[in-house]
């Protein structure tokens, strides 16, 4: 069978990423929500059918006559009836295939339940008809891509981070980290930052809007005190935003502000180590002889990964870590 008769389908928390095998790059990326109407006063908006169910790019366009859902939460499948409307959308209106012709590879994030997994498959083989199915830790895949059987990957995406090692292409999955802190709580955050600056936005119909908004702005500190110091005492962090209403609203140390629970947990009421302490275990619970090749590939994977400022923070505070817990302090031992 050719590899375009085998498709490959990454479902998020926040997107779906689908394509085919063999392609560098995916042919489709779009929102995974389910939107269904408040009122059904319109047949269309734009160019755009009102349906009693909307799916993906639809949805998002329309969501502010919509009650919107999200079929996964922390990288699980939470409501199956809307993960098949995600799935029939996917296969039908954005690939246009018959499953019955093709294979399929799924992802899954480490330490998925069992019975998810179960489910899924079934799911494949007995409504769509699927010939083949196989389901991949997106950790591994990410080392695979990066030309690599050992690494530690941090994959942080819109609903969960995992911190998996892998070891000539096995995860390890007792060693394997989950922080429930990931971009929607750093949307979300950023929501209640921007309340205490006087711009009140809704946490539902206004959230596609602070994520944008977070895309563009926000980038993580590498000196906190010091960015706190600015952010007090001069105007130099400060960043203007135009809203779809054409308002302009201003923001300042919220930029670096939210993206900072997800190295302090305890700021939005996660009771966890911050991500670069929980890499930091992840490598020191490894065998002994397999740490230092997880410490030279270190990969860093998913959306909530790339904020301006993270690899390096990510590095120092590892690095310090290191140096405090298992060099104790001797600077001399410490090669950089």
């Amino acid at each position: 069978m050719d590899a375009s008769k085998t498709i490959v389908v990454d479902n998020g928390t926040g997107f779906v990423k689908v394509g085919y095998a063999g392609s560098n790059f995916p042919e489709y990326v779009f929102p995974s929500v389910v939107g269904r109407p408040i009122l059904r006063a319109e047949e269309s908006i734009g160019n755009v059918t009102v349906r009693d169910i909307m799916v993906g790019d639809e949805a998002a366009e329309l969501r502010s006559i919509l009650q919107m859902s999200y079929p996964m939460e922390n990288g699980i499948v939470k409501n199956w009836t809307d993960m098949r409307h995600l799935w029939d959308y996917t296969f039908n209106e954005k690939l246009k295939i018959d499953p019955r012709d093709s294979k399929i590879m799924l992802t899954e994030p480490p330490m998925n339940p069992k019975a998810n997994r179960e489910k899924m498959v079934e799911c494949m083989f007995e409504e769509y008809g699927f010939q083949g199915v196989y389901v991949a830790i997106q950790a591994v895949l990410t080392l695979y891509a990066q030309g690599l059987l050992t690494g530690v990957v941090v994959d942080s995406g819109d609903g969960v981070t995992h911190i998996v090692p892998v070891v000539e292409g096995y995860a390890l999955p007792h060693i394997t980290k989950r922080l429930d802190v990931a971009g929607r709580d750093v949307t979300q955050y950023l929501i209640k930052l921007l309340l205490h600056r006087g711009y009140a936005f809704n946490r539902t119909a206004d959230f596609e809007t602070v994520r944008q908004i977070k895309e563009k702005l926000c980038y993580t500190s590498y000196d906190l005190e010091q960015d706190l110091k600015l952010a007090q005492e001069t105007t130099v962090l400060v960043e203007s935003y135009t809203l779809p209403d054409g308002r302009v609203i201003k923001v300042g140390s919220e930029r670096f502000e939210a993206p900072e629970c997800m190295f302090q947990p305890h700021l939005i009421d996660v009771e966890s180590p911050g991500v670069a302490e929980l890499l930091f275990q992840t490598i020191q619970s490894a065998p002994l002889d397999t740490r230092s090749d997880l410490y030279k590939h270190i990969v860093l994977s998913g959306g909530s990964t790339m904020y301006p400022g993270l690899p390096s923070r990510l590095e120092k505070e590892v690095k310090q870590l290191y140096l405090t817990d298992v060099l104790k302090g001797d600077v001399q031992r410490f090669r950089v």
